[in-house]
């Protein structure tokens, strides 16, 4: 069996030197915070927009074909991951993944990252899907996972600035709209990991510590783990791209893919980063070290795994959310597998050791709940969420007990957004749901994008950017 290396000590000192230093410099990320609470302060949001007539929208762009990572919002950048497909520069043809950075203020594109695709394919790098990882970025680095399952430290200026950051200074391509990289770590090459279909992981940072879920998976066949022990999660130092310590909990218990990302908070007054199991399980470590401190099995006893999701147990593709000292978190499988029942449960994150039988505070199954992607938002006592199935619920923080459920009639793959007392969400119609916030459901608005909407929006000085299927927009009141 494969053993976790952990580097204790070094990273002990690191995390302590900076964290302080880290707190100064403005970040972003998926969910805005390391807790990946789905909320945000902005006021003076848009309630009504129409792509057709052009009412509030400031600007749009094309993207490539498919698009799942991001937006995301930082100073005066908004960057979206996608696919080639509509080729920026003529001397990065084909498919590839592409991680575009574009001026928030009217959609020029400033400069992008491209990655060639695996040469292995649609097993490790399914094609036309591009970069799904939405950054991590802190200061004036950019952090995210490649189609190539590489995590990837880029300079956000690129080389608009006129300076090639090292340690990676051999680049190709060094134009304005080149992307400057100052490290990579090849999570295939150097910890044997083996994601099933695409690595998507959209990482956080503590600290001197980056963490990242390698998406290590099942064979093409779903039939076997090609390397059980490789890791499915990690931490590496954030300046540098080493390893300070790995964990392959999930092991040969791994049942598909891993295709979810981590969260940090403080629990009982206990830092932990929550990682997402591949076994349908989540865990919770010690940042520093990587010592588990809880895991809490996901699935009903008794529930079975079976080829194409026709069984009862499922993985975890939605991210976890921690809020005073609880994780939020629901379980769901690949899209395409289709509808089926689900789970949803807020976790006493302040206990330890298998929380499985003490841990849940409340659950919803069976009737009341269907597999999800979605990411849930708590704002004032209710939390936001949605499932596959195309029900946008609110619910009680404190019981589960449902205030309203709103049925889009479409598949819902992003998660709801909740700012300025509204709540957005999209499907994969390509409408975009306005819904009010709060126990009484009210449906405040409705328009359709042109193309699906797998994405969830990012709100900034009253200005909403959404990403569709193959475009960004920038809606605002005008």
């Amino acid at each position: 069996m494969r053993q976790p290396r952990r580097f204790a000590l070094p990273v002990l000192a690191l995390f302590g030197l900076v964290a302080c230093a880290s707190l100064a410099q403005e970040t972003a990320m998926w969910g805005g915070t390391p807790s990946r609470n789905m909320v945000s302060d902005e006021t003076g949001l848009v309630t009504e927009w129409d792509p057709e007539t052009g009412k509030n929208i400031k600007w749009s762009v094309e993207l490539g074909s498919q698009t799942y990572g991001g937006p995301i919002l930082i100073g005066d950048k908004v960057i979206v991951g996608t696919n080639n497909q509509s080729v920026r520069n003529p001397k990065h043809t084909g498919d590839r993944g592409v991680l575009m950075v574009f001026n928030a203020a009217d959609g020029e594109l400033l400069w992008q990252a491209s990655h060639t695709k695996l040469p292995a394919g649609r097993v490790n790098d399914w094609p036309q899907q591009g970069i799904c990882s939405t950054p991590f970025i802190e200061g004036d680095r950019v952090w995210y996972v490649s189609n190539q399952a590489h995590v990837v430290c880029a300079d956000l200026e690129g080389f608009r600035d006129g300076e090639n950051d090292g340690p990676i200074t051999d680049e190709p391509d060094t134009s304005e709209i080149d992307a400057d990289f100052i490290w990579s770590m090849d999570m295939m090459g150097e910890v044997d990991a083996f994601p099933h279909n695409l690595a998507v992981c959209s990482p956080i940072a503590v600290g001197d510590l980056l963490f990242v879920v390698t998406g290590n998976g099942v064979d093409e066949g779903h039939l076997a783990i090609p390397y059980p022990f490789a890791p499915s999660f990690i931490a590496l130092n954030k300046h540098t791209g080493e390893l300070a310590w790995e964990d392959d909990s999930p092991g040969m218990n791994l049942v598909h893919g891993q295709w979810s990302n981590p969260a940090y908070g403080v629990a009982g007054g206990t830092p932990q980063v929550i990682f997402p199991g591949g076994d349908g399980l989540i865990y919770a470590f010690e940042p520093e070290t990587g010592e588990l401190i809880w895991k809490f099995d996901c699935n009903p006893e008794g529930s079975v795994w079976e080829l194409g999701g026709s069984g009862t147990r499922n993985n975890i593709v939605s991210t976890p959310v921690i809020y005073e000292d609880v994780v939020y978190i629901a379980v769901g499988q690949d899209p395409e597998h289709g509808e089926g029942p689900g789970h949803m449960y807020a976790i006493d994150a302040t206990k330890t050791g298998d929380i499985t039988e003490t841990g849940a505070l409340w659950h919803r199954g069976g009737d009341d709940f269907n597999r999800t992607m979605t990411t849930v938002a708590i704002k004032d006592d209710i939390l936001y969420t949605a499932d596959l199935s195309g029900y946008v619920y609110a619910l009680d923080l404190a019981t589960g007990e449902q205030h309203w459920r709103y049925d889009t009639f479409a598949a819902i793959w992003g998660s709801a957004f909740v700012a300025d007392g509204k709540v957005y969400i999209g499907d994969e119609d390509g409408d975009i749901a306005v819904l009010k916030q709060g126990t009484e459901m009210e449906l405040l608005y409705e328009v359709n994008m042109g193309s699906a909407m797998y994405t969830t929006p990012v709100a900034k000085d009253g200005v909403m950017y959404l990403a569709s299927r193959n475009r960004l927009y920038a809606v605002a009141e005008e």
